[in-house]
């Protein structure tokens, strides 16, 4: 069976196709950052279109459907809530916009369940029925898979990670409520906080090292470079992600007992296995079962892991 999947980010759409576990071809565009939800589906469609035409062998024809991930609250084929990509916000039937388009029948979910779904099947989940996905980025996602099946919830909202409470009464974060795992290791709120204790008078380099990177904002990189060159208030700033990391995942580990917690997501990537080993070693105090038999692992599908999983959940049949 061949299906599309696509990954609808704050940043890059990225498309693959899918041929059974065989991805046969891929795109990447940017995400509109203005105009409205059409010019967003548009992109989609172009994706889905420029990762058929990359694709040795594979028609329009073959296709039979198209998995989607995007962010958001997913209910029944409508998304919302998704403040990071225009027009996503009010409710809309995201289904039925891209089926429209495409002239395939699509399937959708969170962009952060696909990623789930993806190394669950294909990636680093792979062998374990109850995997919680961690993506740690702009913001901090989190995917569920219980029972070997991604699991949304009652209203679509499961799996939130980020939106954990792991500090009462402690950072904010946008969107986020205060003191939740987001607020101290989304990359979003790890840049608000710097400019906060610059502009305080606390010392950094990181700014500088945005400006020789070229940079209009702090990413991941930028982060990197600024830690790996000893800057203190970034080394202040990642430890605090970590223990929060740590103790969220702990948290969800101690209400799920999942087998396995996969960790990846830009910033989690670009800090690498030396990251996720402390980010292990703050989790394990926290665990109620002893001995723990919870493994935390990094994510093996890079970019195209939600895109992957989203053609998944398609060829499953959503």
């Amino acid at each position: 069976m061949v299906t599309v999947g696509v990954d609808l980010g704050g940043t890059n759409v990225y498309a693959v196709v899918l041929d059974g576990d065989q991805v046969r071809g891929r795109a990447k565009l940017r995400t509109p950052v203005t105009g409205d939800r059409g010019d967003v589906v548009a992109v989609i469609g172009a994706a889905i279109k420029d990762a058929i035409a990359a694709s040795e062998g594979v028609k329009d024809k073959h296709v039979t459907a198209v998995g989607i991930g995007t962010p958001g609250v997913v209910i029944e084929g409508t998304v919302g809530g998704a403040a990071n990509v225009p027009g996503f916000v009010e409710r809309f039937s995201i289904t039925q916009a891209v089926g429209e388009m495409s002239g395939y029948p699509v399937h959708v979910t969170n962009d952060v369940t696909a990623a789930a779904i993806g190394e669950h099947r294909l990636g680093a989940g792979q062998g374990v029925d109850h995997l919680l996905a961690v993506f740690v980025g702009t913001g901090v996602g989190g995917g569920l898979i219980l029972g070997g099946r991604p699991y949304e919830g009652g209203s679509g909202g499961a799996g939130e990670f980020g939106h954990m409470v792991v500090r009462q009464g402690g950072a904010t974060a946008p969107g986020s409520p205060r003191g939740s795992v987001e607020a101290y290791a989304g990359r979003r709120a790890i840049e608000l906080a710097a400019q906060r204790a610059r502009s305080a008078g606390t010392p950094t380099i990181l700014f500088d090292v945005m400006a020789e990177k070229g940079k209009p904002r702090v990413t991941s990189g930028v982060l990197k470079e600024a830690y790996d060159r000893g800057d203190p208030l970034v080394a202040d700033l990642i430890d605090d992600a970590i223990e929060a990391l740590g103790a969220g995942v702990a948290s969800a580990v101690n209400l799920l007992d999942v087998d396995r917690v996969v960790l990846g997501g830009g910033l989690a990537d670009k800090f690498g296995p030396r990251f996720r080993a402390r980010v292990d070693a703050a989790m394990r105090p926290n665990l109620f079962l002893f001995p723990p038999r919870v493994e935390l692992v990094g994510a093996a599908l890079g970019d195209e892991g939600g895109a992957i999983g989203a053609a998944l959940l398609a060829s499953e049949g959503g």
